[in-house]
């Protein structure tokens, strides 16, 4: 879905779309979140440094983008 059918479908009164909306977001949400943690790893932030921006614990962050 592109911004701009993201932007026109959020403001539906269908459930069904505004449902698909925030799918979209979500997705999009979780890789631009990825490629931050990997630019944050390759410029050497420890994965607490990383934890703390997202606001979530270390542990967490690793878990989900260790490897």
């Amino acid at each position: 879905m592109e911004q701009e059918e993201l932007a026109h479908t959020l403001g539906s009164h269908d459930p069904a779309v505004g449902l698909r909306a925030v799918g979209a977001l979500h997705r999009l949400a979780e890789q631009v979140e990825a490629a931050a943690v990997t630019r944050a790893r390759q410029q050497g932030w420890s994965w607490e440094q990383i934890g703390d921006a997202l606001g979530v614990s270390r542990q967490s962050v690793h878990s989900k983008y260790g490897r």
